[in-house]
């Protein structure tokens, strides 16, 4: 004869005249089994019963799956208005049954969302806006604390990281850079030479394309590019591991995650984006000798025009620019990193605000460096 111990769970039911169903479970209501037989309880409660009566006499083994099915079927008669009534539980099982009281689960009726009015938008907007301004300014004044300290010993940076970001951030964004400095200097080449040829002066389109990209278009392009593709991925890196605790792991441990994460990658962010803009530079004069050739001038004539027009403080100008945008590029990304908040969407959310905030700041301090310069003559 088999063992009824081993038994897998079955449930049986009949109807009585007044209504009332009884269900008779028997073998083992363990989490093998009992999702099969939760699935036939299901069906066998259409339609519902005027009262329902569970008979557990026949259970030879009940783990927390059966325990959470019957504490189901009380939740359910509660809701539906139905009683009912479990017998011949073991005693152990009826005292962690009854720990769980069905009224107290889920019964208040959902309530509608608070309405809120437009003071009180602006009032959280604007204290939202006030609470990252201030988070801002903290880590702006730990990591320039932090790169205080570097000056002074240096064996405090994880050069190993270093190198890594610098790799990741600078040699494996020059094809992009490359590519895009290349068709934005075409693009700047063949709109300036529509203006030129009304007065028969298309040759100054070398003068106009190598002045605006060595002054603005390289450092911009480039700092646009890095925010996108370097500041996301800071924020995705550090975000995830906020919500894996790795941080509060270092925090725990006693090391500082500013000093151990972020500084490494906003020094390699700020040393590879002057380059990189260089290299847009560079690309960019490639792309507008293509057009000053097609326009049928030598590209002596073109060398000659960008020799003369491109002096140096215009392209110290657009270096000083870069190294501002990789420090707020690498800054801002692991700043929203470092934000992140708990859910499945939390670093999808810090990844738009690193690339977002970037963006921004990247026009607001190209637009303070146009004025600066301006006044100053550069």
């Amino acid at each position: 004869m088999a063992d009824k111990t081993k038994q897998p769970a079955t449930v049986d039911s009949k109807t009585e005249s007044d209504g009332s169903l009884i269900l008779t479970y028997s073998g083992r209501l363990d989490c093998l089994s009992t999702g099969t037989v939760w699935r036939k309880t299901s069906h066998l409660l259409h339609p519902l019963p005027t009262r329902l009566i569970i008979d557990a006499a026949n259970v030879s083994y009940c783990d927390g799956s059966g325990i959470a099915l019957f504490f189901s079927l009380r939740l359910r008669g509660l809701r539906n208005h139905f009683p009912v009534d479990v017998r011949n539980l073991r005693p152990e099982l009826v005292s962690l049954l009854e720990r769980f009281q069905a009224d107290t689960f889920n019964l208040r009726p959902a309530t509608a969302p608070p309405q809120t009015n437009l003071p009180t938008e602006v009032g959280l907007w604007a204290w939202r806006i006030w609470k990252d301004v201030f988070e801002q300014v903290a880590f702006i004044g730990e990591l320039t604390t932090w790169m205080t300290k570097m000056l002074v010993h240096p064996r405090w940076v994880r050069w190993g990281d270093f190198f890594l970001m610098v790799e990741r951030t600078g040699a494996n964004a020059i094809g992009i850079v490359a590519l895009l400095g290349f068709l934005f200097g075409l693009i700047l080449a063949f709109s300036g030479a529509i203006s030129m040829k009304q007065f028969g002066v298309e040759v100054y389109v070398a003068d106009l394309t190598a002045i605006a990209l060595i002054r603005v278009l390289g450092p911009f392009l480039t700092a646009i590019i890095m925010a996108g593709r370097t500041g996301s991925s800071y924020a995705a890196e550090l975000g995830t591991m906020k919500i894996n605790n790795e941080i509060d792991a270092l925090t725990t441990m006693g090391l500082d995650p500013v000093r151990f994460l972020v500084l490494p990658r906003v020094l390699a962010t700020t040393l590879v984006t002057p380059l990189l803009a260089v290299l847009a530079n560079l690309s960019g004069l490639v792309g507008a000798a293509v057009v000053v050739l097609w326009l049928g001038f030598p590209l002596v004539t073109f060398t000659s025009h960008v020799e003369r027009a491109i002096e140096l403080k215009a392209l110290f100008s657009g270096l000083v620019k870069a190294v501002v945008f990789g420090l707020l590029v690498g800054g801002v990304g692991c700043l929203r990193g470092l934000q992140t908040e708990i859910g499945p969407s939390a670093v999808g959310i810090s990844t738009t605000r690193a690339v977002v905030s970037g963006i921004v700041l990247i026009v607001i301090t190209e637009g303070i460096f146009a004025v600066l310069y301006y006044s100053l003559g550069i």
